[in-house]
């Protein structure tokens, strides 16, 4: 089965100023489908450059990039943005909702600027089942200041699931969340993973890494580290003994 990411010799420069930055450095990478990979690395190592090549944010400058067997590099913008809206879903560190629009509103907005023009009917039984495989249709109707960090970041999962994306790009997605909300949320990507949906996240946390199937290292623009997560994490059962701590420590209160 051909991977649904393929680089080749991807670098990325940018002309800021008088000294060109050098942020991608020649990272050849594949990731096949139904992959749950962890991007790591300290500010400035390309990780982030290289999520945005991913997400189609950013062109290379030099290199191949094959997104579900298609050439990047040769599309224009419009092209770009269509293969962004059809192959790829985004959650990001602030869950960047809208604040005046309900749960299932936010979940809809994609589905708004793609090709396909959908029924308000449509519309509502997608974003509610979709809210559903995050455990959140009982909130459809709540605003973001009305839900948890962790419920507005399950809002975010289910919009950027609800165009059934090739690949779910995540930005550092437990970032703002607690340790224990982080863990619920690690424990729906795993759900999404079992599903088939191929999951790359960018994060800097070593636990949030071990529930990812595979983990690679950026260093100064290059890939140094492409290893297999031995002893994984399972959020089910982090989750179990985080609960068990809780009430030992009331019992003990």
């Amino acid at each position: 089965m051909p991977a649904v990411v393929s680089l080749q010799e991807i670098h990325k420069i940018y002309s800021s100023g008088e000294v060109p930055v050098h942020a991608v450095r020649g990272v050849s990478l594949e990731i096949e489908r139904g992959g749950f990979v962890a991007i790591m690395g300290s500010s400035g190592s390309g990780k982030s450059t290289l999520m945005n090549v991913l997400g189609c944010l950013d062109r290379p400058t030099k290199g191949s990039y094959l997104l579900d067997g298609i050439d990047v590099a040769g599309l224009d913008r419009n092209e770009l943005a269509d293969l962004r809206n059809q192959k790829l879903g985004f959650v990001f560190q602030g869950f960047n909702l809208l604040a005046r629009t309900t749960a299932r509103e936010n979940v809809e907005l994609p589905m708004l600027y793609g090709k396909r023009k959908f029924t308000a009917d449509e519309l509502h039984e997608r974003a509610m089942k979709t809210l559903d495989i995050v455990g959140l249709s009982k909130r459809a109707d709540h605003f973001p200041s009305q839900l948890s960090g962790g419920q507005q970041q399950r809002v975010a999962i289910a919009r950027g699931l609800i165009n059934d994306p090739q690949i779910l790009l995540a930005d550092e997605p437990t970032g703002n969340l607690d340790s224990k909300t982080s863990v619920e949320i690690m424990g729906v990507f795993q759900k999404l993973n079992d599903q088939g949906i191929t999951i790359v996240m960018v994060t800097h946390e070593l636990d949030i890494a071990q529930y990812c199937k595979r983990n690679l290292i950026m260093r100064d623009g290059r890939l140094v580290s492409d290893v297999q997560v031995t002893n994984r994490l399972n959020a089910t059962e982090e989750m179990q003994k985080l609960i068990a701590a809780e009430a030992q420590a009331k019992l003990s209160d």
